[in-house]
């Protein structure tokens, strides 16, 4: 077992306040491989004035300063990623392949296009007698989940360097030692002291103490909707600004006339990725009645020929940890005990598991929008298949949920996908198969979220606006 008991504050790997241990699992195996301090209020205390000092001169810094600095985490990055992919595996689960090709890869998109931005945004705007000026919010706090960890540590630390901010992360105590590499990327890049801080530690020792400090001027949390209610809360005492990219219940309607084969079968493979362990996964599936057996044919062979493991390339790993390997399968069991269809998978292990928190690719049938597998986010490799009628019934479906994250679409041409889409009440769509886009806007409405991440949108909201009124020229 291998020992990250230091913090990363001011420049420095420094001793907790109050050293307290926590072993970290790895879920594949049940067997905990490394051990992180757990920090309290008074680490916390630290890393904040060490972000507030350094604010003072890095809020100044040059927009070139600060995308030369982005290119350097860059290129220092690249260098440690297979380390990243390894810790990634280890800590959550994810298949080396998956960990290789996506997890510790995102990382980069999110710094290449943020440098992109900032080389290209206009912080000053001169509109008659008033300069609009954009300036950098101040000291941030983090707080990262463990599902994609190094992806949600980017898309939140990019942005913040760029704008001239200084922050603290507090990555999740089930993923951190992908967070601790990170730390020594941004040491190893020339990051000045006192701009990035790093402090372990689980939701009610540094999350809470994060979001209430008055030295903090922005919470961004990604994680559940209701830990995102309770960053909030502590959050609005020292009314800072909050962004919060929560869970989801994401609809993917498969219009008449769409490539069944294509669509539905391209449906169940996105669900099952990263073990369903994603915030945007598409997991209700609306499909016409006129083709229901096919398409539930479709489902079935699909999600029994997704392999389970973790060296074969395609293959889903286990869920990232016992708790939430628990609450899957007592949705299994609910989704059987409400009268649900079980058209692949269920409870328990796959066949040849008997450890690791491995779970069987699993997809519902005839399920109705108000059972508790179509209201609630499972966060596992369970989907659920949702019978309609009509375009508009569909719809409307989609949209009941508390949820607003993304939609899919499937259709025969770009044009349908789009109708449909546009009338889907959630931050991101994809229609008709694409993948993501690293400049567009990432966030959800409703209980899904507030503000975006990703490209422009997600470096703007680290910025505030300011109007200096009564000058004769810019």
């Amino acid at each position: 077992m291998k020992d990250y008991l230091k913090f990363y504050i001011n420049g420095e790997w420094v001793d907790p306040v109050e050293p307290r241990t926590l072993e970290v699992e790895n879920p594949a195996t049940e067997e905990n491989f490394a051990r992180i301090s757990l920090g309290s209020k008074a680490d916390v205390d630290k890393a904040v004035a060490a972000a507030k000092e350094a604010f003072k001169t890095f809020s100044q810094t040059s927009v070139e300063y600060r995308a030369d600095l982005l290119d350097k985490f860059v290129a220092a990055y690249q260098k440690r990623m297979g380390d990243v992919s390894e810790a990634i595996t280890s800590e959550m689960g994810a298949p080396k392949w998956l960990a290789d090709a996506a997890q510790a890869t995102a990382p980069l998109a999110h710094f290449t296009t943020t440098a992109q931005v900032l080389r290209e945004y206009k912080f000053e705007e001169q509109r008659g007698k008033t300069l609009i000026r954009k300036e950098p919010i101040g000291v941030c706090g983090f707080i990262t989940p463990w599902n994609w960890p190094a992806n949600q540590i980017a898309c939140k630390i990019a942005p913040a360097l760029a704008a001239g901010c200084t922050m603290v992360l507090k990555p999740s105590e089930i993923a951190p030692i992908d967070a601790m590499i990170i730390a020594e990327v941004m040491h190893e890049a020339g990051v000045p002291a006192g701009v990035f801080n790093l402090v372990n530690g689980d939701g009610p020792g540094v999350g809470q103490a994060l979001s209430e400090h008055k030295d903090v001027d922005m919470m961004s949390f990604t994680g559940s909707t209701r830990a995102g209610v309770l960053v909030q809360q502590a959050s609005a005492p020292t009314v800072k600004r909050v962004a919060l990219e929560l869970g989801g219940k994401s609809p993917n309607i498969v219009l008449e006339g769409a490539d069944l084969t294509k669509a539905i079968g391209g449906g169940v493979m996105n669900m099952m990725m990263n073990t369903g362990q994603s915030c945007n996964a598409p997991s209700r599936m609306f499909i016409p009645k006129s083709v229901k057996g096919e398409a539930e044919q479709i489902a079935k062979a699909t999600a029994e020929s997704v392999k389970v493991g973790m060296d074969e390339k395609g293959a889903i790993g286990p869920i990232s940890n016992g708790n939430q390997y628990q609450k899957v399968q007592d949705l299994i069991q609910k989704g059987i005990d409400e009268g649900a269809t079980l058209l692949a998978g269920g409870l328990g292990r796959p066949e040849g598991f008997n450890k690791g928190y491995f779970t069987r690719p699993t997809v519902f049938s005839d399920v109705t929008n108000d059972m508790t597998i179509a209201r609630e986010e499972i966060f596992g490799p369970v989907l659920v298949m949702i019978p309609y009628e009509t375009e508009e019934e569909a719809i409307e479906m989609a949209n009941d949920t508390e949820y607003g994250l993304a939609g899919y679409v499937q259709a025969a041409t770009d044009e349908k996908a789009y109708e449909v889409g546009s009338k889907i009440r959630a931050g991101q769509i994809l229609v008709n198969g694409s993948g993501p886009d690293f400049s567009a806007p990432f966030g959800g409405y409703k209980m899904s979220g507030i503000g975006r991440e990703w490209g422009e949108y997600g470096f703007e909201e680290f910025l505030e606006i300011k109007g200096i009124t009564g000058l004769k020229s810019a």
